[in-house]
């Protein structure tokens, strides 16, 4: 399966001027990680160009929704595809 995203072009323009994948990639997990009132240890941060793609486990549906919220803090509201489960 492919995930096709399409961006705004000043997204990928910002994306282009090196707002690159690792950086964002760890910017996100830094700040995931660094909530004290989320529970992030077994979520995973990839990129798809200027898309951040969270997957992974928590143990409430509120922690889904705070991870959520703090990747589109860092990068954009709307660039951010959640695949985070609840068990």
């Amino acid at each position: 399966m492919v995930l096709r995203f399409h961006g705004s072009p000043i997204q990928e323009e910002a994306w282009m001027k090196g707002h690159n994948a690792p950086a964002m990639r760890a910017s996100v997990e830094s700040a995931l990680h660094a909530a004290a009132d989320l529970d992030a240890a077994e979520i995973t941060v990839s990129t798809i160009a200027p898309y951040v793609v969270l997957e992974g486990f928590v143990p409430r549906w509120a922690d889904s929704e705070r991870a959520l919220a703090i990747a589109e803090a860092i990068v954009g509201s709307g660039y951010v595809h959640c695949r985070i489960l609840v068990r």
